[in-house]
């Protein structure tokens, strides 16, 4: 008797085990539900609390999937990214995707140079806005594969353009080109009046 006990407890823990198995198998997290998992760094629905993680709020799904991916290969250089990319699936990076790209972009509220901002935003006209439209705000189409640049985090910016002239990511020529013409008509006081413009975006 006890072991026909046993043998029926094992056999009802094991079928149980097997329903909640393909309970959890058959479960597709919400893109909500992935995307809670950035809040820690990126903020509530990707407004950061900064200053060294971006916004990704109202970010272009084209550009965050290209991201992702290339965090998740290696082929862009991180800290912490390459790690936390690898644990999604590409369909689940669609779908982080599309739920970031439907939020509200919330600038950040930081401190700037007004003189700065202003020389900026002339600079900006000429060098970054051929690809960087509207100032660098957000702009929805498929052909929009760049990143946000109004009213992200001065630091974050900062920082990526250090890795981008260190080597540690790979600057697209078009960019190069430009940003050598930047610095050698107006050294890095040019570049920080570019991000101080980017900053006064609130």
């Amino acid at each position: 008797m006890a072991k026909q006990t046993i043998n029926l407890v094992l056999a009802t823990g094991v079928l149980a085990l097997g329903i909640s198995t393909a309970a959890s198998a058959g479960d597709i997290a919400s893109a909500s539900m992935l995307s809670n998992t950035c809040s820690g760094c990126h903020g509530t629905n990707g407004n950061s609390v900064g200053p060294a993680s971006p916004n990704i709020a109202q970010m272009e799904k084209v550009a965050f999937v290209e991201a992702m991916q290339a965090f998740k290969s290696g082929d862009t250089y991180s800290t912490i990214m390459g790690r936390i990319a690898k644990g999604y699936t590409g369909e689940e990076i669609e779908r982080m995707a599309g739920h970031f790209a439907a939020q509200k972009l919330v600038p950040a509220k930081q401190e700037f140079d007004a003189a700065a901002a202003k020389k900026g935003a002339r600079l900006h006209d000429k060098y970054c806005e051929k690809c960087h439209e509207d100032g660098g705000r957000p702009i929805k189409g498929e052909d929009a594969e760049y990143h946000l640049l109004a009213g992200q985090w001065t630091p974050y910016l900062a920082n990526t353009i250090a890795d981008f002239r260190a080597g540690r990511r790979e600057m697209p020529r078009k960019m190069k080109k430009k940003l050598d013409k930047l610095i050698e008509k107006e050294g890095e006081k040019g570049l920080a009046a570019i991000n101080a413009f980017y900053a006064s975006q609130q």
